[in-house]
């Protein structure tokens, strides 16, 4: 009986190894279409740039916050505001909004306290307050932990002079703090989670989601797919704006343009509890993408059937394959397609970041329960129902 249980167990995990490294092929031949367009844009100086409202919610400080800030001040674009919002008139990020007024007193800088509670989601809800203030028809959100180039705007506004697109958003990379938990987090995103939607874009003809580096977008679009008022209450708001979108028949722009996010100093914990989030929300988001991860787990599916094959010569093959596999991808995604200059230095840490996203997606699987900006949450079919004060 246990060698009929381990023989199946092995069938499995080559199974399973098998179909990671398959995986990793979609995520070389996505990142390759992926650069392939970027060599295909059009010149960005040829390129109409409508005049734009940058909207900025803001809830306490973020490492970098300033310079993270201070980049959306530096853009070479003819025409933009930024608006910060808040909803609590003493919020510490404001000393950051009220320096940058004083910095740049040529560029339209206002701040936007939100008195109203629209909904669960703290940050949609001061958004739909601060679009009110907004003068422009073109939008630009994105989250305060993400740092921009100078060219940021001429990359994301201009595609959506084209009457079919209907959000422009962006990949990002990691810049770790120098903590275990936190080059895991930049690991996981620039390895992992954009390695994903470069698949994805390949495998389903474009994406249907938007992601929070940057969601660009006119005001009727996001009025016809029902305003900011109607994702008040989702934890995924980015990825529920771009699939609204997508339902009203646009297309969503993968950008050529790469931002970058600056991750807090996470100790093993904090990041363990960050994915677990992650995991949740993307288990309600998108479920069948979610049971789709277990045929990711290469390394440790190679393992497996090594530990269950006693070491034979074509287990570890079966190992050797998927950990090159693995390591290209990674390699081709993260710093070809990201210019991640940390992922080459943090390779080693692949087989165990691996191992721990398969301990992430079975603790994933049960439970609704997350934390959020110091608050408590279940998610129920994709929205946030408070559970703690």
């Amino acid at each position: 009986m246990i060698h009929l249980a381990l023989r199946f167990i092995e069938v499995v995990a080559v199974l399973g190894a098998f179909s990671a490294c398959a995986f990793y092929l979609v995520c070389v031949a996505g990142a390759l279409g992926f650069l392939r367009s970027v060599k295909n844009e059009a010149d960005v100086a040829a390129r109409p740039a409508p005049p734009v409202s940058i909207l900025k919610p803001l809830k306490g400080t973020d490492p970098g916050m300033y310079e993270n800030l201070r980049s959306h001040c530096l853009q070479e674009y003819p025409e933009f505001e930024i608006l910060f919002g808040v909803s609590d008139a003493n919020d510490p990020a404001l000393k950051y909004a009220r320096q940058l007024q004083a910095e740049f007193p040529a560029i339209a800088i206002r701040v936007v306290v939100c008195q109203r509670a629209l909904g669960t989601n703290v940050k949609v809800s001061n958004l739909a307050q601060m679009l009110q203030e907004a003068r422009y028809e073109h939008v630009v959100v994105n989250d305060s932990d993400i740092r921009v180039g100078r060219d940021y705007l001429n990359r994301v506004v201009p595609p959506l002079n084209d009457p079919r697109i209907g959000l422009v958003t962006c990949l990002y990379r990691g810049v770790p703090s120098p903590s275990l938990g936190s080059r895991f987090e930049s690991l996981f995103i620039s390895t992992d989670f954009c390695a994903g939607v470069v698949a994805a874009q390949l495998v389903e003809g474009g994406i249907h989601f938007g992601l929070g580096s940057t969601l660009a977008f006119r005001r009727a679009d996001l009025a016809a797919a029902g305003g900011f008022e109607a994702l008040a209450d989702y934890l995924a708001d980015d990825y529920e704006l771009g699939r609204r979108i997508a339902g009203l028949g646009l297309r969503v722009k993968l950008s050529e343009t790469v931002v970058e996010t600056y991750l807090p100093r996470y100790d093993f914990s904090t990041f363990f509890i960050h994915q677990i989030r992650w995991a949740r929300t993307i288990r309600d988001s998108r479920p069948g993408g979610y049971l789709g991860l277990v045929a990711t787990f290469g390394i440790p599916w190679a393992l497996i059937a090594l530990l269950c094959a006693g070491g034979a010569a074509w287990s570890w093959a079966l190992l050797a394959a998927a950990a090159i596999l693995r390591f290209l991808a990674a390699a081709i995604v993260g710093r070809v397609v990201l210019r991640d200059r940390q992922v080459l230095r943090s390779f080693a840490l692949i087989p165990l970041r691996d191992v721990v996203g398969v301990l992430v997606w079975l603790v994933g699987f049960r439970g609704n329960a997350i934390e959020w900006r110091g608050d408590s949450f279940a998610l129920k079919d994709g929205k946030l129902v408070r559970t703690g004060s």
